[in-house]
Formats: C-alpha cells, structure tokens, sequence
C-alpha cells in the first residue's frame, strides 16, 4: 500500500471519530502553546531588558560593594549598608584618565505627597552626571547642581510618569513635594525615556541630591562610619579605555580600601556589557525551566495518544485483518497508525503554536497595560522546535500501537467481535 493512500485511510478514520480526536489533540494545543508563549515571552522579557540596558550606554562600568565582611567590617557603625564605597572613593575615581564623568548613586524606596495625591517611587540620589549617565534629557525646568549637592538642597527632579500622576496637566517645577514627610521643591521634570528595570519603569524615578539623600532621608554608614554609597557610575571616554579605567579603578580603591595582597576586594567593578550578558542568561535559564514544566503537559497529551491510538486498534481489528487478507502487509498497517498518530500530533502542535502566539501577545497587552513594556517575540526556532517536538511525541505514542496492529493474525483478527 502506497504512502498517500495510508494518509488518505488514517484522515477518514481521523475524521470519522472528531470529537475523540479534537479532545485528544487538546493535550498537545496545551501543551505546545504553554511551551511557546512561554518561550516569545522570556525573548520578549529579554529584548526589553537588554534594550534598557543598552540605552544607559556601553561605555559605562559600575562600582558596586561586595563582601561586607572584609577586613575593617568589624566594630561596624549604626545604620552600616554592607556598603564600603564612599563619595571620596568617587572622587578619586573621578581624577582616573580616561574617565569623563561619575555618578555616585544611592537608591531606595519612598513614599510621595502632594496635596491629596500621593504615590511610591523609586528614589535616586545622586550627582548632576546622573543625567548623562542614564541618558535622561528634560522636560522642564533643570537638573540638580553641583550647588544643590554641595549645599545638600531640598529640590527634585520627577521622572516623567511620576510627574503625571502627581500633578496631572498642571506644572510641575517650583512646586513642593513631600518626600517621607519632608518638603521638597520641583526644580525639573525628565522627558519621558521608556523601558523598565526589575519591573519599575524608569520614567517613574524620582532625583534629589546624593548629599540630600544621605542627610536627610536614609543614613547609611560604611564600617568606618563614613556615609556608604551603593553604587558609583563611571562614564569612560570610549571602549579603547575600558581595560586601563577598570585596571586603575580597581588599583585605586585597593589602595584606599588598603585591602592587602591576597585579601578579597570588597567591591566588585562590572561593564554595561557583562550586565547584559548576566541578565540574557538569567532569563534565558528561567525560560527553559519554565518551558521544560509546561513540557510536562506534552508528555500526559502523549499517554493520550497512545491510549487513543491503542483504543483504535481494538475498535478496527476485524478491518485489519479483512486488509491483511487481501495482501496488505504488516508495514503498511505499522504506517497507517503511525501516519494517524503524527497527524493528531502535528494538527495539534500547529494550533498549539497560534494558541501560544495570541497567549503571548495578551500577555504583552497585560503588562504593557499594567505599565511594563514587553514585546513578544516568536523566534522561527521556537516555531521549528514546536513542530519537532510534536512530530516525535507524534511517532513515539503511536509505534506501540502501531506494532501491535502490525502484529495481528489475520485469522484471529477476521474472527473479533
């Protein structure tokens, strides 16, 4: 028996039994769909993440303090961070050739008030150099100063979301603010940038003056008493710097921190390159781990198949062996089965793939909604692998039951039922 007319027989049996064959396709349209939009979202999460971290430019390294419990932790001071970098320790980083600009940063989490209206964002206090750093412009009004952070002024700048939902249409520079119950003036708001960072939108930031922040809104204190920073941008004059800044950042703070030959640095330096990379890993692991439990769903629509499949065999075990005595052989019957369980398998596994498709992008219209940009991405490979998988889970569940019709004397079979 020829190939097309084993398709032709398995689609009329196929057909003949719809519904038994729609509800055993559902397992793998379930299955396969969990698996893509699982897999076009965390491409999709990727995209986004690595967008933003793009748009905070390539030529930046950050200092960042780690291993709290370095030599000189001991006898820490109240209210200590775990913090050991200071705003002196960006100064000198400052002073490093090759180096254009720094931007220390401590940040948190407050509370914001004006008049009736009040909101949670997320506060940075820094130096004027965060601006360029973070590629922000303004909207209106101006940046903090090097005055505002030398005379340690109450002023600042609204991401732009934060500023719509304060203020509304009305303008928001000169206008004062509470910040944990303290007054603060609006001296600029910042254009409207876009993306978002552990789930925060970067136009829902709000700025004041590092000094500002370290006096009088959260004190935090290096083990010798100095007021920590969490972390220090360093924006380098191009990527033909980058070794030698790194190489001198890192042999400065040596010498500041006077950790000795051997000891562990108490603060890690980290490129705008290996963020992106760290990141693209961490989503791409959660990824595959989601994808591989939604995968489980795969193998139970196979166990379907089979128990479908095995079921159809007893049903039409006089037809096998009336085929049989007419000259059909035992590969013709082994292709019939296995051609009806790869279409079940593969009709579902297509419709698996738009299932998951329309999934992903409601998911993408829900987060975007919600204020977290995330674009879906359905990657060819994704669509490849679904069909694959589906074909192979196809065969698999099927070789069974296809062998055992294979199998079937004619004479015991024409005697059934």
């Amino acid at each position: 028996m020829k190939f097309f007319e084993s398709l032709v027989i398995s689609i009329r049996s196929l057909f003949s039994n719809k519904m038994r064959s729609v509800l055993t396709m559902l397992g793998i349209i379930i299955g396969v769909g969990a698996v893509i939009a699982i897999m076009a979202g965390g491409r999709g999460m990727e995209t986004a993440v690595t967008s933003t971290l793009e748009d905070l430019g390539t030529d930046v390294l950050y200092v960042q303090p780690t291993n709290p419990d370095a030599p000189g932790a001991a006898g820490m001071a109240p209210g200590y961070a775990g913090a050991n970098l200071t705003l002196d320790d960006a100064e000198a980083i400052a002073r490093i050739h090759g180096v254009l600009g720094v931007a220390p940063t401590n940040e948190s989490f407050v509370e914001l008030t004006y008049g009736s209206e009040s909101l949670n964002s997320v506060i940075e206090g820094s130096t004027p150099e965060f601006q360029v750093m973070s590629n922000y412009e303004l909207a209106s009004g101006q940046f903090i100063t090097e005055r505002n952070v030398a005379s340690r002024d109450n002023v600042v700048v609204l991401g732009s979301t934060t500023a719509e939902n304060l203020f509304g249409d009305e303008d928001p520079v000169g206008q004062r603010v509470k910040i944990n119950d303290k007054r603060f003036t609006v001296v600029g708001v910042l254009a409207t940038k876009g993306g978002s960072m552990f789930g925060f939108s970067m136009d829902e930031i709000v700025v004041v003056p590092i000094t500002t922040y370290q006096a009088r809104l959260f004190t935090q204190r290096t083990p010798s008493g100095e007021d920590a920073v969490q972390s220090i941008g360093v924006l380098v004059a191009g990527p033909e710097y980058m070794d030698d800044v790194r190489a001198d950042i890192e042999t400065t703070l040596i010498k500041r921190h006077r950790i000795d030959e051997g000891d562990k640095n108490d603060f890690a330096i980290v490129s705008m390159d290996q963020m992106i990379g760290i990141f693209s890993q961490i989503t791409g692991v959660v990824s595959i781990f989601l994808a591989a439990i939604a995968s489980i769903g795969l193998l139970v629509a196979s166990i379907g198949i089979m128990n479908i499949m095995l079921v159809s065999v007893t049903e039409r075990t006089r037809e096998i062996g009336i085929r049989k005595a007419v000259g059909a052989k035992r590969r013709d019957i082994l292709l019939q089965f296995l051609i009806e369980a790869a279409a079940l398998s593969l009709v579902g596994g297509a419709v698996g793939i738009v299932f998951g498709w329309l999934l992903s992008l409601a998911i993408s219209f829900i987060a975007t909604f919600a204020g977290f940009p995330l674009e879906a991405t359905l990657s060819p490979v994704h669509v490849i692998i679904a069909v694959g998988v589906s074909l192979v889970i196809g065969l698999a569940s099927g070789i069974y039951p296809a062998m055992r019709a294979a199998r079937l004397n004619p004479i015991d079979a024409l005697h059934y039922g």
